[in-house]
């Protein structure tokens, strides 16, 4: 089977490594352009994905926008039977998903019709969910609706970051595609209508939405702070120094949603019930650290109040 395979970010580096590592024939990967990274915009980092179809052997094709026509030539000439899109980044029109003659699947990280949208990872653990998964779908000219091929599940422990998430997911979708695609050489495969009803969606993620939010109840701002664990990282205020904080649980504390309720070798800050402790914090401009190593330097003591 002559697979061509769209990607960008790490989280597709290992359906791939795995459509490989399992003999499919990759044809050609598509990757977003080469990007330039520094102060000087110097410096240009290859996608993930493209460092990996390198190493392979594999050709690479980065089109500014995957309608351009000697881009859809392109891959006409490989003769794709079918297409696996992973976290591209850009909505396929239906001249593209028709051109693989087994049609476009597209690895989604969330159990759909949830979580439909940019960021299924993050909004999983906002939404205080304790199971999510991967879902294999046929590809169609909506946002995330298609026919579902093929689902695996997983639990989200009580304290995973969305980094950690992201990793297993990235793993759990290898399997997932890897089976999708033997099922569907076989014939094997039942696509399966979601039901819109039971639709849910993940947004895009804004500065706002990872900003965090002290009136609410500690639970969800535990879960605020461990969804961008450990990018783009929740935020809050300091005075006039901006905060980023990780590692929170929820605790016993009682006080004005935002003060610091204690800082010594504990970093205890109340929210609209409750109080979350937090392990490390990163003040703008610098490294991440250690709440005690903080608080040892005078980052903050009790009695100040986070905004």
């Amino acid at each position: 089977m002559r697979v061509v395979y769209f990607g960008t970010p790490e989280f597709a580096v290992p359906p791939l490594r795995a459509l490989v590592g399992e003999g499919f024939d990759v044809v050609a990967v598509v990757t977003r352009p080469d990007r330039p990274q520094g102060r000087s915009r110097s410096h240009v980092v290859p996608p993930p994905v493209k460092v990996v179809a390198l190493a392979e052997g594999i050709p690479v094709l980065q089109p500014d926008r995957p309608t351009d026509q000697a881009f859809l030539a392109a891959i006409r000439d490989v003769a794709p039977d079918v297409g696996v899109v992973v976290a591209y980044g850009h909505i396929l029109k239906p001249e593209l998903l028709a051109i693989p003659v087994r049609g476009m699947v597209n690895l989604h990280a969330s159990l759909l019709p949830a979580l439909r949208g940019a960021a299924p990872i993050e909004w999983a653990i906002l939404n205080g969910l304790d199971t999510t998964g991967v879902t294999i779908m046929q590809m169609d000219a909506g946002m995330d609706s298609g026919p579902i091929l093929l689902q695996l599940q997983t639990p989200i422990p009580p304290d995973e970051t969305g980094g950690a998430l992201r990793e297993r997911l990235a793993e759990l979708g290898a399997q997932a595609v890897v089976e999708a695609l033997a099922l569907l050489e076989q014939g094997a495969l039942t696509p399966r209508a979601q039901d819109a009803a039971r639709a849910t969606i993940a947004p895009k993620l804004t500065r706002d939405t990872s900003r965090i939010r002290w009136i609410e109840p500690a639970e969800s701002v535990a879960r605020r702070i461990r969804a961008f664990d450990p990018h783009p990282g929740a935020w809050t205020e300091l005075g006039s120094v901006e905060l980023k904080l990780f590692g929170a649980r929820a605790a016993t504390g009682d006080g004005a949603p935002g003060d610091v309720l204690v800082a010594n070798s504990q970093l205890l800050i109340a929210c609209g019930t409750g109080a979350v402790e937090v392990e490390e914090v990163q003040p703008g401009g610098k490294s991440r650290m250690s709440a005690a190593e903080w608080i040892r330097g005078r980052g903050v003591t009790a009695g100040q109040h986070l905004v």
